[in-house]
């Protein structure tokens, strides 16, 4: 009630109003003002601190010296300059402390500088008020200085602690309206514990005089002034603050990436990306703290690229890849940029490389690699298992007549139909082509039988494609762990030892591994090791057979024949490493030897006889021949003509116009070409009319059954014919008698080799030799 008579009775309405018209005006820019303080870095304070001091010790004393001024006790009244000033500025210096104090970090700073605020302007009331002199008795009540100390210390510090509020009705209204209650407060409260007893009263004491009516809009003025100044420098301040934050604006929009500035824990800016990867709108981010959209903030560290996930509100949270850096705002202090990248389809990307990886990526099968961890992991158990190795048949075929298209779809329907037939615990892969394998679980021997048929019975299974119906086979190898083998490589090879042996099967197409399959790879093995060192080491010879005119007797060349010689003398047949050699590859060494060899021991010859060297369908189909042919001509100096190059029709037929066009290359250096071995493969009549050969030779089988009946004879005289009508000189092989060498001669053919002119041999190109023979054809 006190304060209450003070207000109304003893003040002076208009300069009241004046003064809650500063403090309402000051509160607003010391809220302003002390938000921004508390933005700012550290190092940038110093400015707001000094105009937040001059404006919030402006806005207290001015308000208190105009109420002052509006105070009428009935008495003339007057204040000493120098308390006066001082009042001032111990409301300055309390303004500055408390902004100081409050904008520290910790969660009582704000509270503590609140408080500090209504001690300032409690300190700042009562040094104004000793200031204050009258010729009257002044009384103060003990009670109401303690109640406008509390008023001021509680207003102060909720203020305070409300201006450090983010949610937008409070900061900005109810922070300042406590900060004018807390003055208000103060100054009405502490006003209402004085009483003045005037020693002389008077009547005109109590009306506002014109110099004070002037002094009171001047001190209103200049509190104005510093008001505006405080207010234009913060209008300036936040100009450019608003014009850096939309040209970031603009410079993280354009981020493909998620862009977020943060600052005091609390979103700033963040650009479409990053409201797109939380599945918001654009400015729902704004001013929320960043952990309500990035899992384990505190985690990330500035300069290091993290992983961590975005809390999409509209589903799962989204995998990301931040990278965080820290810069220094003048207005907002610490201000952290996260750059956070989706990586939802990277990591999708990886799973499908993972994937391909670890699959086949034509059937969806896992591939070799899946294969061989499974089948470590299976060994290590110690349980009996078998390997399957299931090899297609007659899939080649399909790949020639339908094209590649129609056998992947075979592949994958093949694929699909093992997938469909395996069982608990079974394992089935693609390793390549038309390769694959299965791991099956067993208990006895039969259960890996079973399982073969059953996924032999998958892969037979037709595909209806190009109006067909397409099949496979299946040839299967089972090796059995631990009977088999103890080591998973030495498995392997069992498995696909018995799939080659079921390949080879007429009878079945599922075989148990043998070790007798071992020794025949280990004498393959032998075989093509010591190849490689009979080439490397110069242990290869050749031999030559004599070729003789059926009607002179005259020697017309001679045919180099290939012996490899052991280190005891004795030979290994070519019977039983050609083959092999040509399986290998070793065969284009080893021809490209023969020829060089027989081209330089033909041109060292007395007699310019020819020399005829056979050529492996490998090397026919080798696009170097014609090549490697003329580079040995030149570098031995044999005559072209000299050279005959035999081919069967065999190795013709699997691509006739290749062959041709090779053979025809061959034909332009001079070099003759004979067929050999006729009579025994296709001995298609389209085969001599696609290449003009210059000879036919007779297979050796039909001299050897020339005494078993007419029909041999007859096929002699057929081939004979066709050599004369297609005039192409015809040379049977395999002569060993008078009586074979009396028909040929009888039925006009040209020429003869065999055992009757004599075996082959290094000296059979001896000119005593060559006589002799000559004799024995006469």
């Amino acid at each position: 009630m006190r304060v209450l008579t003070c207000l109304t009775e003893e003040h002076n309405l208009f300069l009241v109003a004046l003064a809650a018209l500063i403090c309402v005006v000051g509160a607003v820019v010391l809220n302003r003002l002390f938000d921004k303080n508390r933005r700012s870095a550290p190092k940038a304070r110093l400015p707001w601190l000094f105009l937040g001091a001059m404006a919030g010790g402006a806005t207290i004393w001015c308000t208190h010296f105009v109420a002052m001024l509006a105070y009428r006790p009935g008495v003339e009244v007057s204040y000493a300059p120098v308390l006066t000033g001082i009042s001032l500025i111990v409301g300055m210096l309390a303004c500055g402390l408390a902004l100081a104090v409050g904008a520290m970090r910790g969660r009582y700073a704000a509270a503590t500088g609140g408080a500090i605020f209504g001690l300032g302007v409690t300190a700042m009331h009562y040094t104004g008020m000793s200031a204050f002199t009258a010729e009257a008795f002044v009384i103060w009540s003990p009670a109401y200085v303690v109640a406008s100390v509390i008023a001021a210390v509680v207003g102060g510090a909720t203020a305070f602690h409300i201006a450090t509020d983010d949610r937008p009705w409070l900061r900005p209204v109810v922070a300042p309206l406590l900060l004018v209650l807390t003055i208000v407060a103060l100054h009405f409260t502490g006003m209402g514990a004085l009483t003045v007893m005037p020693l002389v009263p008077s009547a005109d004491a109590t009306l506002l005089t014109e110099a004070e009516a002037l002094l009171a809009a001047g001190v209103a003025a200049v509190g104005f002034l510093i008001l505006g100044t405080a207010v234009a420098s913060y209008a300036l301040e936040e100009q450019t603050e608003r014009h850096s934050r939309d040209r970031l604006a603009a410079l993280i929009e354009g981020s493909v990436d998620g862009m977020v500035v943060v600052a005091n824990g609390k979103v700033r800016l963040a650009n479409h990306a990053f409201t797109e990867l939380c599945g918001v709108q654009e400015g729902q981010t704004m001013g929320s703290p960043i952990e309500d959209w990035i899992e384990d903030v505190a985690s990330l560290q500035p300069g290091l690229l993290m992983q961590s996930r975005v809390k999409a509100r509209d589903g799962a949270p989204v995998p990301v890849e931040i990278a965080v850096r820290e810069e220094m705002a003048a207005s907002e202090g610490v201000v952290m940029i996260y750059a956070v990248r989706d990586l939802r389809a990277r990591q999708a990307q990886e799973r499908r490389i993972a994937h391909l990886a670890r699959n086949d990526s034509l059937t969806g099968l896992p591939n070799r690699t899946s294969f061989l961890e499974k089948l470590e992991r299976l060994a290590a158990t110690g349980e009996n298992f078998a390997l399957l190795a299931l090899d297609l048949d007659r899939f080649k075929e399909v790949n020639d007549l339908y094209g590649h298209a129609v056998g992947d779809r075979l592949l994958v329907h093949v694929a699909d139909n093992m997938r469909a037939a395996i069982g608990e615990g079974e394992f089935v892969a693609r390793l390549g082509g038309d390769e694959f394998v299965a791991l099956i679980p067993i208990r006895e021997r039969m259960d890996a039988h079973a399982a073969a048929e059953r996924l032999r019975g998958a892969i037979l299974t037709p595909l209806e494609a190009e109006h067909a119906e397409l099949q496979c086979g299946a040839s299967i190898g089972i090796a059995l762990w631990p009977d088999d083998a103890t080591e998973t490589s030495v498995l392997i090879n069992d498995a696909d030892l018995a799939m080659y042996r079921a390949k080879g099967s007429l009878t079945t197409d599922i075989c148990f591994y043998e070790g007798a399959m071992d020794e025949a790879v280990r004498q393959r093995r032998r075989i093509t090791l010591g190849l490689r060192d009979a080439l490397e080491n110069d242990r290869f010879e050749l031999h030559y057979q004599l070729q003789a005119s059926v009607e002179t007797g005259d020697v017309t060349g001679f045919e180099a024949l290939l012996r490899w010689k052991q280190a005891d003398g004795s030979y290994i047949s070519p019977a039983d490493f050609i083959p092999l050699a040509e399986e290998t590859g070793l065969i284009l060494p080893i021809g490209e030897w023969v020829l060089r060899r027989a081209c330089s021991e033909a041109a060292s010859w007395d007699k310019p006889h020819r020399i005829a060297v056979n050529l492996s369908p490998v090397q026919l189909s080798h696009v170097d021949l014609p090549r490697l042919v003329h580079q040995i001509l030149i570098e031995t100096g044999l005559s072209p003509n000299r050279l005959e190059l035999e081919i069967t029709e065999t190795a013709m037929i699997s691509d006739m116009e290749r062959t041709t066009h090779i053979l025809r290359q061959l034909k332009l250096l001079g070099v003759s070409v004979a067929m050999d071995d006729f009579g025994t493969g296709y001995s298609s009549l389209s085969t001599l009319r696609a290449f003009p050969f210059d000879k036919i030779k007779l297979d050796r089988t039909f001299m050897s059954e020339l005494d078993g009946g007419p029909q041999s004879k007859a096929i002699i005289r057929a081939v004979l014919a066709l050599g004369e009508s297609l005039d192409i000189p015809i040379l049977a092989e395999g002569v060993e008698t008078q009586e074979q060498l009396v028909f040929l001669r009888e039925q006009g053919c040209d020429e003869v080799q065999g055992y009757l002119l004599g075996r082959p041999s290094r000296d059979a190109v001896d000119p005593n030799v060559e006589a002799e023979r000559k004799a024995q054809v006469a």
